[in-house]
């Protein structure tokens, strides 16, 4: 049966070529080789340094049979992380042990990122505008050809499916799957928060194009991503941040007051137009929320280094703070949030000196597909618990005033007991998203993504044999085999979110097989973990230091509230215990009969920027 489905494959691509397709639409270049059509017909495979030889890069050399019989399955080796508590307890205590299983984590997982970059959206071999022109989200596999008698290049229809149909069909919630991993909403709008510092696509010149050149994290999210915006955000004394104070505490201060653009619809009352780094932070409650923690937080350790260094001006207190944050931030995304999502019982570790003796290179480039996959608006719920209230998508959406009427603290004691929705299985986003998960889709086929299963392969997975194999069921298999005819045309976002989810986890293998290794590079190919910099001068000396090396979500939150510090995790704290109002937030309070999804997305969208959030 496998060879005749084979020989009917091969049959198709024959047809398809000699219909005068480019030869290179059929991908027949396994193993990361490089195809290279050399006429309408024939084709080149470049093997050089993937470890395969032959005419399709599909014979190994020795030492690649070797490592790839001996090497584990992604899925074999996070049981085994997520197993077996006691054997990580005692080695998470060896220092020797527990630094080398993280280097080979490092090592392993950011080699599979190119650097430097390869190709754009406009390019599907390698040039130098793919590599020099910054505005561009680089790519991690070439566009499939324009020429290619699918969308996918040989493999399905000659169309894909209704950007609408599939939404409905395949993402939209019937009723809210909480996420079996316990994660909260704390770590929904971190996420969110985070991202948006590189995720920061130019609406005006399409989705290939960022209009964040640091391609990293360098907290322009806080500062602004331009040198006016920070200008007018900064106080230029102790160096501050513009700030005003309610009730004892700091909140950001108001657009009237700096004069930086944010994206407000009309409504928004003057004195709820707060004005932060990234201009369309006022969407939400939770980014606000954020943005206001990491204001308190450059604020307080700037006091603490005038305390270290009295004579220093406000130039170099503001830069050198700017410093430890990035260094703060990089740690508690590796410790607290990666820590969170992995599920490991292995304990990761942030430490740059465990790549000094490695080939690294300390350099990042935001790649379209990772900007992709990582919108996961099924964590978000269809209503927002706020101490003993209540909130509808269109009583959040814009509302700073839930930011002062609730205060820091009781926001993120609600965040963190609010359970977040599961990612990957399908039928998970709230109506009032539908809008932003069909401009993810319309926004790839623009961009011209190769296949799930390419992106699969390019990242050392066994491509999926059926819809069934993806989904791990048997209706959405035969619906989605139905639209797209064979599994090697499933679309990248839409296979990510239907995919079947590891056991008790938010996430299917593809997202975070492909995920992991983009997060890894971009944090440990900041300029602050280079040896160059890591070292106690670069932040002030050893106190500076001290706080990036003791940095934490918990010492985040508690050292910039008043009073006693609330719960705050990126995990429920006791799923079972939740309640019902916070596990399943479609309750006769949500407010739905007054969520209109087209008009709380007109209201969110200002230039189709927050599309991207």
């Amino acid at each position: 049966m496998n060879k005749l489905i084979f020989f009917v494959a091969l049959l198709s691509a024959e047809i398809l070529s000699c219909e005068g397709a480019n030869p290179c639409c059929s991908m027949p270049c396994e193993n990361r080789g490089v195809c290279t059509s050399t006429g309408s017909k024939s084709y080149e495979c470049d093997c050089t340094r993937t470890g395969f030889y032959g005419e399709n890069c599909t014979t190994p050399e020795v030492l690649t049979w070797v490592k790839t019989k001996l090497k584990p399955t992604p899925n074999t080796v996070h049981y085994i992380l997520t197993h077996f508590k006691g054997f990580w307890n005692i080695l998470n205590n060896i220092p020797f042990l527990r630094d080398g299983i993280m280097r080979y984590v490092l090592t392993s997982r950011s080699h599979l990122i190119d650097s430097p970059p390869t190709y754009n959206s406009d390019y599907d071999y390698k040039n130098w505008e793919a590599y020099s022109n910054l505005s561009y989200y680089t790519r991690t596999l070439p566009p499939v050809p324009e020429d290619c008698p699918t969308p996918m290049g040989v493999a399905g229809k000659k169309a894909l499916p209704d950007v609408k149909l599939v939404v409905e069909k395949f993402l939209l919630r019937k009723k809210f799957i909480p996420d079996p991993q316990g994660t909260s909403l704390m770590f929904a709008f971190f996420a969110q928060h985070f991202t948006h510092q590189f995720f920061k696509t130019d609406v005006k010149r399409g989705p290939a194009f960022t209009s964040s050149l640091a391609h990293g994290v360098d907290l322009s999210h806080v500062y602004g991503d331009n040198m006016e915006r920070q200008r007018k955000l900064r106080l230029f004394e102790d160096g501050k941040m513009k700030f005003q104070m309610v009730d004892g505490e700091v909140y950001p201060p108001t657009v009237k007051e700096v004069q930086a653009d944010m994206h407000y619809p009309p409504h928004v009352a003057e004195e709820h137009r707060f004005a932060v780094g990234h201009e369309a932070f006022g969407l939400v409650p939770g980014l606000m929320m954020y943005a206001t923690i990491w204001l308190r937080e450059h604020n307080r350790v700037c006091d603490v280094l005038k305390r270290e260094h009295p004579d220093w001006d406000d130039e170099r207190l503001f830069q050198t703070t700017r410093l430890i944050l990035i260094g703060e931030t990089i740690k508690i995304v590796i410790e607290d949030y990666v820590q969170h999502l992995s599920g490991y019982h292995f304990k990761l570790k942030f430490d740059p000196e465990l790549l000094f003796n490695q080939r690294f290179q300390y350099q990042n480039r935001i790649s379209s597909e990772f900007n992709t996959l990582y919108h996961w608006h099924p964590l978000m719920p269809d209503a927002f618990h706020i101490q003993e209230q209540v909130y509808s998508y269109k009583q959040f959406l814009f509302n700073n005033s839930v930011v002062m009427n609730h205060g820091i603290h009781n926001l993120v004691e609600s965040f963190t007991k609010q359970i977040a929705g599961r990612v990957a299985g399908g039928h998970n986003l709230s109506p009032a998203l539908m809008m932003v998960a069909m401009k993810s889709i319309e926004h790839s086929r623009q961009m011209r993504f190769q296949s799930l299963n390419e992106y699969r392969k390019r990242f050392s997975l066994k491509p999926y044999t059926s819809f069934q194999d993806m989904t791990g069921e048997t209706e959405m298999a035969a619906e989605l085999e139905e639209l797209y005819g064979d599994i090697d045309a499933m679309e990248l976002y839409l296979g990510l979110l239907v995919e079947k989810p590891r056991p008790n986890a938010i996430f299917g293998e593809t997202m975070v097989e492909m995920g992991a290794p983009y997060s890894l590079k971009g944090l440990m190919g900041n300029p602050i973990c280079s040896p160059e910099y890591w070292m106690p001068s670069t932040f002030g000396g050893k106190v500076g230091f001290e706080i990036v090396n003791t940095a934490s979500l918990q010492k985040l939150v508690c050292l910039n509230l008043k009073g006693p510090c609330p719960v705050v995790s990126f995990h429920v704290p006791d799923v079972k215990d939740a309640g019902s109002a916070t596990i399943n937030s479609s309750t006769s309070h949500s407010g739905q009969s007054d969520l209109n999804p087209t008009v709380v997305l007109k209201e969110r969208t200002s230039e189709d920027r927050t599309s991207e959030l």
